[in-house]
């Protein structure tokens, strides 16, 4: 079983230790990495190498914003999961312009953090129900400003992509849509690239909020 390697970086060392502990006992999980701020973290991984990084927002000396926009550059393989008390429509909603893959509260279950974990790892997004609802409200708080949804790039992705975007919400991997409709792997990361591409998104959440502004896909298709 190939292993997540998993880097945490938060203020708080109660946190740190306790959510180490946690996600050790996860099966195909571990740990490597954990520092007090983005600096500190940067600074580690260039000696150390994660998959995965469950990052804070609020942080002494480089808070998660500006974290995240030095992950991307630096480590663009490195998936981003942003662990946060904040939940306001304003700070998700920063969060996805500048690029993380995902959104867990601190609130939630702990036992939801392993599959999100998985889902960054292995979809290369988390599209939680914390998230969702949030998104929601956000969207009907930008309705005043809508976009066209008859804006001609919808044109542009193909019905073969639009279908690859409905199985990608299902949650199915690159070689399970692979199999289902009988093509190469290789060729699904292709339209994955294309996508991005097209819809002018960093990660697959940005596709996921393209989708929904323009009615190309619904909520309860991620469910």
């Amino acid at each position: 079983m190939e292993l997540i390697r998993v880097g945490i970086v938060d203020d708080h060392l109660l946190f740190r230790r306790s959510l180490t502990l946690l996600i050790d006992s996860f099966k195909g999980m571990k740990v490597e990495v954990d520092a007090e701020n983005g600096s500190v973290f940067l600074n580690k991984l260039e000696n150390n190498s994660v998959d995965v990084v469950l990052l804070d927002i609020q942080m002494p000396v480089m808070d998660g914003y500006e974290t995240c926009k030095h992950l991307l550059t630096q480590f663009p393989l490195v998936k981003i999961l942003i662990v946060s008390q904040l939940s306001t429509r304003e700070s998700i909603h920063k969060i996805m312009e500048i690029g993380a893959h995902g959104y867990f509260t601190k609130n939630s279950n702990p036992n939801q953090l392993e599959l999100a974990i998985k889902s960054l790892h292995e979809q290369g997004f988390y599209f939680g129900l914390e998230l969702g609802s949030v998104i929601k409200e956000a969207m009907l708080w930008e309705s005043k400003n809508a976009l066209n949804i008859n804006n001609p790039i919808i044109d542009k992705l193909s019905e073969r992509e639009l279908q690859i975007i409905m199985m990608i919400c299902k949650e199915m991997k690159s070689k399970e849509i692979a199999d289902k409709l009988f093509i190469n792997i290789r060729t699904v990361e292709s339209h994955r690239k294309n996508i991005l591409d097209k819809t002018n998104s960093k990660n697959f959440i940005g596709v996921i909020l393209y989708a929904l502004k323009r009615q190309m896909i619904s909520f309860e298709d991620l469910e």
